[in-house]
Formats: structure tokens, C-alpha cells, sequence
């Protein structure tokens, strides 16, 4: 079977071999816990829990307020030792609960009841998806029970488990799909309970043959169920790259994947659908790669969530002896944040930590010059937009030519632009400027 590609992309160092072939291992911190009430997509959680209040492993501590927002539960037992900010991985802060770890991890009632999701309609499926809190792990925090619930469900042809895992350096999904493929694949079959005339994919780069292997094993025997090879190229792992790849459908700007009959979840999420549904396990813990070269132990690690930073980075063995890094991501080189310290906690969308002795985007600064109009960033942009245009609306503020005549908002800034590009400009951090301020502008 040939693997499939999309127009456009790119082809970082793979930095894979860091950390792939390293099996997952359980990290138990010792420290504070620090659950922040804004990690999805929507408006934050709200507190369900006062300071002084003993909770327990599994048990809610801040509810959905509305309908775009999740639950958030505790990942470990302890008491609520403050409701405050605390600084967040894109060096803000967020109102956030603080648990003080007792290290017993006492489960709430209930947590680990197994149930057959053949027995439960459609309705329960999607309440005990939102009642675990679940949300898209790949790094977008769409609340998923949310996108579960298009309007013409009948109409949804492919139910995708995106495995693409493109980000250079990151091996967690890698590594999901090598360990627990029979759990993705009962996560999609109930996942297609919701929509009664689709088809399941899950979708692995050709970078991955182990987790082909293991999620072909699985898929075996399974009729609405088949796994498809995609190319290694960055950004695959991108929603509109998938659909390109397996739908054969180019979304056009301003659309949503359920508009052409697909619904795309990373594999980590169809993951944490099957233990919300089938082993009422809400959404604690998620796999993490800590990796680099700045890194002495490269790992792949199940961390559980409100681990602070600094205790991941620990499990890894630190930095390597004698290196000060130059720069410390929150995810991958093309589509993390630069992070200024590690006093953040991980989150749900929050899938890795990159170490890097040297940090390349102040070398590409030192490189910069002005646009030599080579037309290499629109070559590569798969969505098939105008980057060098979008730059100039940008720096001179002509938001309404950014947003009304070169799409500007359409941009998932995957940095394939700024990768290319042989001045060095610093595109994605523009369109990231350009897009914070138009949507400011927006919501006054």
C-alpha cells in the first residue's frame, strides 16, 4: 500500500530518534497539584470546590460553564490548597486550583467501572464523554464532546484517528499506538455508534511502521474499521492535510471538517473516549515525550495532569550534564511555545516538552533579511494561502486586507512558511500578532 500525501508541507528534522523507541513509564509526582481552568478551547471551567476541601482521585473540581467548556477533575487525592493564577505554559496566567498531594492517589467512587458501550445509547455516550472532561489531546483542547454533535450526524462518511504525530521530536502518540491499539480501536467503534454511516481510519505517518503494525493487528477483523498510510511530511497530522489524505476533499476556507462528512480526532482523545465510556475513567493522565538534545534521558512518560514541569523534567533526568539549553518548548519546534522557565503545570492539549542546547530561532534572526519574493512559503502552505502577502497586510496593520482578501485567519500556524523561508522572516510569529489582534478587536 503507497502512503498518501497532501499539497504543500515540509520536511524538519524528524528528531524521532530521540525517544521512540522508549516504552511508556508512569510518573507519580510528589508535588503541588495545578489543574488551570482554561486548558480547552471555550470559556474556563468553574470551581466546584473551596480551599480546605479533601478531594479525591477522578472527582470533578471545576464544571463546564456553557456549552464550549469542560470538566476538570483531579488527578490525584489531596486537599484544595488555593484558587488562584498561576502561570500557564504561554508565559501568562490562569485562575487555577491548587491540590496539595497527599501521594495515596485515592480514587473517587466509581472511577474503573466497567460498562458496555453497546448497552448505552447515543445520548449516554456523549454525557459520560463530557463528564470525564475529555477534550482534542493533539493540541487544539476542542471540547470533544462538543465536536461529537454535528448537526446531520447521517451525513459524517469517515470518523478519523489522526496517529499522522508530524511534530518533530514528539513520540507519545508513537508510542500510544504500540501500546494500547485495541483501546484506540474500541474508542473509534464507539465513536461510530454516533454516526451511523461512517467508516473508521486511523491515520499513521509511514514513519511509524511499529504502530502500523500494532493498529493493523488490531483493525483485523473489524469491517468499518482500516488503518491508512500517509506520508511523513509535515504538517499530516494537521486536520485539513488528513481530510486531504483520506477523504480525497480540500476544505475550503472558512469551513469545518463536519461540512465534508469527517470528524477527526487524535488518537490520544479516541483513547480517553474508551476509558470515559467503557472504564468511566475520566480525563487524568495523558501520554508526554520530554526529548531533545539538551535532554539526558529522552522518554516517553504517562504523566498525570497538574504535574508541574519541573517534576517532568526530572523524571527525564534533567538537562544533559554540563548544558544550559537555549531554549525550552511546551510541544515541538514547529508549533510549540517558547517557554522562559518550568514553573507551568501540563495540561490536557499539552503533549511534550522539547529541550534544545542551541536555540535556532535566535540564529535565524541573526540570518533575517528582507523578502527576496521567491514564492517558496506559498509553495509549501497547505491550505494554499499567500504568506508573503499576508506579512506585508500584517506589518502595515491592514487587518481588513489580512482577514477580508488574503484569508489570514484561515492559518493554523503550522510555521511551514517560516521553515522555508530563505530570509528568515519571522512569518507565523507575524500572523500569530496579526490574528490575537484582530480577534481582540473583535471581541470589544
Amino acid at each position: 500500500m503507497s502512503s498518501k500525501t497532501f499539497h504543500g508541507g515540509v520536511h524538519p528534522v524528524e528528531g524521532k530518534e530521540y525517544a521512540r523507541d522508549v516504552a511508556f513509564r508512569p510518573l507519580l509526582p510528589k508535588g503541588d497539584m495545578v489543574f488551570h481552568l482554561n486548558q480547552h478551547i471555550g470559556k474556563p471551567a468553574k470551581p466546584v470546590v473551596a480551599k480546605g476541601d479533601a478531594v479525591l482521585a477522578g472527582q470533578v473540581i471545576a464544571e463546564a460553564d456553557g456549552f464550549v467548556s469542560a470538566n476538570i477533575v483531579s488527578s490525584c487525592s489531596g486537599t484544595v490548597k488555593a484558587i488562584e493564577n498561576r502561570r500557564n505554559v504561554l508565559g501568562g496566567s490562569d485562575l487555577s486550583i491548587v491540590v496539595e498531594n497527599d501521594d495515596a492517589y485515592t480514587l473517587a467512587e466509581g472511577i474503573g467501572v466497567e460498562t458496555d458501550y453497546t448497552t448505552l445509547s447515543n445520548q449516554e455516550i456523549l454525557d459520560r464523554i463530557k463528564a470525564a472532561g475529555v477534550i482534542g489531546m493533539g493540541g487544539a483542547g476542542f471540547p470533544t464532546h462538543v465536536k461529537l454533535m454535528p448537526k446531520k450526524p447521517e451525513e459524517i462518511k469517515y470518523v478519523i484517528a489522526n496517529g499522522g504525530e508530524c511534530e518533530p521530536y514528539i513520540t507519545c502518540d508513537d508510542q500510544l499506538m504500540r501500546t494500547y491499539p485495541d483501546e484506540i480501536v474500541t474508542g473509534l467503534k464507539v465513536m461510530l455508534r454516533l454516526f451511523p454511516n461512517a467508516e473508521g481510519v486511523v491515520l499513521i505517518e509511514d514513519n511509524k511502521p511499529e504502530a502500523i503494525a500494532a493498529m493493523e493487528k488490531a483493525c483485523a477483523g473489524e469491517a468499518k474499521i482500516r488503518v491508512m498510510k500517509a506520508e511523513a511530511k509535515y504538517p499530516q497530522g494537521g486536520e485539513r492535510s488528513i481530510m486531504t489524505v483520506v477523504a480525497g476533499k480540500h476544505i475550503k476556507l472558512g469551513m469545518l471538517p463536519a461540512d465534508v462528512g469527517c470528524v477527526v480526532d487524535n488518537v490520544a482523545t479516541v483513547q480517553a473516549i474508551y476509558r470515559a465510556v467503557c472504564k468511566s475513567e475520566p480525563s487524568m493522565e495523558r501520554g508526554f515525550t520530554v526529548s531533545g538534545d539538551g535532554v539526558k534521558e529522552p522518554c516517553n512518560l504517562m504523566v498525570k495532569i497538574g504535574t508541574g514541569l519541573t517534576e517532568v523534567l526530572e523524571a527525564a533526568g534533567g538537562f544533559k550534564d554540563g548544558v544550559e539549553p537555549e531554549k525550552i518548548i511546551c510541544g515541538g519546534p514547529m508549533m510549540g511555545f517558547a517557554m522562559p522557565d518550568l514553573s507551568a503545570a501540563v495540561c490536557k492539549n499539552n503533549n511534550a516538552l522539547t529541550v534544545l542546547v542551541k536555540d535556532p530561532v535566535a540564529k535565524a534572526q541573526e540570518q533575517q533579511t528582507a523578502c527576496i519574493r521567491c514564492g517558496r512559503c506559498a509553495q509549501v502552505c497547505p491550505l494554499g494561502l499567500t504568506p508573503q502577502m499576508m506579512a506585508e497586510a500584517a506589518e502595515r496593520k491592514n487587518y481588513e486586507r489580512y482577514e477580508k482578501k488574503l484569508y489570514g485567519l484561515e492559518c493554523i500556524a503550522c510555521g511551514s512558511c517560516t521553515f522555508i523561508c530563505p530570509a528568515k522572516r519571522p512569518l507565523m510569529q507575524l500572523f500569530k500578532q496579526a490574528k490575537a489582534e484582530i480577534m481582540a478587536a473583535k471581541r470589544k
